[in-house]
């Protein structure tokens, strides 16, 4: 009789260890999908940017600082690695981005060419995408985290290397928002 129940308990031992490293590596998975879905979009965001830029420097080529800002911005989300580092990097591209679109307001003119709106809606899209992604990827990784941390799988998942992940969050207030520009105001153009 003893033995029946050792055995049971032995068993249940073993479904329950299964049961939490299923769950970690679901959530590590998942985490690792989510990062996925969210290079895919900021892939998206960076080749549209060049396409952006030379639309720009046709009708403004003189604001070549600002130009420049953005291509080196692009640069260096591009070659950035982790969600802390990608986020810096995404927050210094934003806001090349938002003095891009700031000069359609001194440049009457570009505003009016379809490709730039065309390529300015798009971006839209797309950030608001990323954004989308980023909310779930952090979703994951706070459930993924927490995981970890509970007790007993906390115990169970040092054993096996499970190690807590980075939330990929944007570090500036107002970089929290995608770059706006407002079509409906028409500026004159500077000299």
């Amino acid at each position: 009789m003893i033995g029946w129940v050792l055995l049971i308990g032995l068993v249940l031992v073993i479904a329950l260890l299964i049961g939490m490293y299923n769950s970690l590596v679901r959530l590590k998975v998942q985490v690792d999908n989510a990062w996925a879905d969210i290079d895919v979009q900021l892939k998206r965001r960076y080749d549209l940017i060049p396409n952006l830029v030379e639309t720009v420097k046709g009708y403004a080529g003189h604001e070549k600082g600002t130009l420049e800002a953005v291509i080196n911005a692009r640069n260096r989300a591009m070659s950035a690695t982790g969600p802390v580092d990608k986020a810096q990097a995404e927050n210094l591209l934003s806001g090349a981005l938002k003095s891009l679109f700031a000069l359609s307001e001194a440049y009457p003119q570009l505003r009016a060419i379809e490709s730039f709106t065309s390529l300015q809606n798009s971006l839209m899209q797309i950030e608001d995408t990323v954004q989308n992604a980023r909310r779930y990827y952090n979703a994951v990784v706070r459930d993924l985290n927490t995981k970890i941390q509970q007790f007993p799988t906390n115990i169970f998942a040092g054993m096996l290397g499970f190690k807590p992940r980075e939330f990929f969050e944007v570090t500036a207030v107002a970089e929290r928002e995608a770059p706006k520009v407002s079509f409906n105001s028409p500026a004159a153009p500077t000299a």
